[in-house]
């Protein structure tokens, strides 16, 4: 009896094993633009799928191995132009099918992004509306609006303020013992004030302390922060003690090529890079265009805010260099985010040392900086507007930019801004123009 009791046990233990080692579809999302649906599976770990199609009538098939649902998932809006219904059914008893009924056949695009702070695993599933008998019925259903108030603002301008060194770090050191980490943390935390007072933007400190911070962690934690602006604050030093002079550097286009090559070797840590599209599944010649044109987005608006923050400088005090600079520093290596460095002053000079540890310098240089970001913020983006829409916000083109820069800008991918602009042929647009920003995709 006891034998038979024991192996009854085993067997209890054996199965909810098995259970709990199940993938569990958490909810689906579904979001439309006028040439796309895009599937959001929420799920507690990335398991294997299969996504293929049914003919007579049309049929997505998405099957799960090993998976179980939790709680009914929702269901497309009936007057949605492409999905009929959906339905799911266990097979096998450990897999799970999901089978979405189409108005016609579609050319899926699929993939999976790991958790982050704000949400766990999920599979993303495109679904292209190519038809333009398609297009023209769901136009009606989301009419871009421009002018209508309400009270959700647009996302604020982040400004990822990273005071250089730390800790075991210490930078360089001025001939009266005046350390590199100390002054530009402190002219950090007044530039982060500024910020923070600056309708429309928000500034998050990189470094909150005297702490050490490697290089690539300088960069992720902007990343984390989903920052528009990355500055990196520093104090030169030179062996002539006779030099001086600020300086503000963007990375070089070598900088560039050799990030360029690490990220394209780690594909797996770029699934939320460039807008949101993933490289897992994308061969290494597409892989390599899509970093390069989000890298000269990014070095483009580098440049433009360098510009802004350097004639700021030069209306304070002497300049080191009277144009931006560019050099292969490791902070300014992140391919999505716009990032410049700015040398205050040079501590190795007893004068400039001296300027550095007084507060009302350090004020002044944090204001230098805070002024160019505002003057290119004020000149590039809306992200210091109020106006916004209930569904979307609006962007006002400038010279310069790129349809990929301002997707990078909001947070989402090319093909979502496409999306909402169904009038956009190309890659083509001006100055002046107005786009509509698809918000919450």
């Amino acid at each position: 009896m006891r034998k038979i009791y024991v192996i009854f046990l085993l067997l209890i233990l054996n199965v909810s094993a098995v259970f709990a080692a199940q993938t569990k579809i958490q909810s689906l999302r579904i979001r439309s633009t006028a040439n796309n649906t895009r599937l959001v599976f929420d799920i507690s770990a990335i398991p294997e799928h299969k996504i293929f199609q049914l003919k007579n009538p049309d049929r997505l098939v998405i099957d799960f191995s090993n998976a179980y649902i939790e709680k009914k998932l929702a269901q497309p809006p009936k007057s949605h132009p492409l999905l009929i219904g959906l339905r799911t059914a266990s097979r096998n008893k450990e897999d799970l099918r999901v089978v979405i009924d189409l108005q016609n056949q579609v050319s899926p695009n699929s993939f999976v992004l790991p958790a982050n702070k704000k949400y766990g695993s999920r599979l993303v599933i495109d679904l292209p509306i190519k038809s333009k008998k398609t297009i023209s019925k769901q136009q009606p259903t989301k009419k871009i609006k421009t002018v209508k108030n309400i009270s959700r603002r647009v996302k604020p301008f982040i400004v990822a303020v990273d005071a250089g060194h730390g800790g075991k770090d210490s930078g360089a050191r001025g001939k009266q013992g005046t350390l590199e980490k100390i002054v530009v943390y402190q002219i950090a935390q007044k530039l982060t004030a500024l910020i923070n007072k600056q309708a429309g933007m928000k500034a998050v400190m990189v470094r909150k302390g005297d702490n050490y911070i490697s290089l690539r962690e300088r960069m992720n934690i902007a990343r984390k922060a989903k920052a528009d602006l990355f500055v990196s604050i520093h104090a030169d030093a030179f062996k002539n003690s006779k030099v001086t002079g600020a300086s503000v550097f963007t990375l070089s286009r070598r900088g560039a090529s050799s990030e360029a090559a690490r990220w394209l070797a780690k594909h797996e840590n770029a699934a939320d890079l460039i807008g949101g599209v993933s490289l897992n599944d994308k061969d290494d010649i597409l892989a390599s265009i899509l970093l390069d044109l989000s890298q000269t987005a990014s070095q483009d608006i580098s440049q433009l805010v360098a510009k802004d923050v350097l004639k700021n400088f030069g209306r304070i005090g002497e300049l080191h260099s009277k144009t931006v600079q560019k050099a292969g520093f490791m902070v300014l290596k992140s391919p999505d985010i716009p990032s410049i460095l700015v040398e205050t002053a040079f501590i190795s000079n007893p004068k400039e040392e001296r300027r550095l540890k007084s507060r009302r310098y350090q004020l002044k240089m944090a204001k230098a900086i805070h002024q160019g970001i505002v003057s290119y913020a004020k000149k590039h983006t809306i992200a210091l507007n109020t106006i916004v829409t209930d569904d979307e916000s609006v962007h006002k083109i400038s010279s310069g930019e790129t349809l990929l820069g301002i997707a990078l800008q909001y947070g989402i991918t090319l093909d979502q801004l496409k999306g909402a602009n169904a009038a956009l042929k190309g890659n083509n647009i001006r100055a002046g123009q107005v786009l509509s920003i698809p918000m919450g995709s």
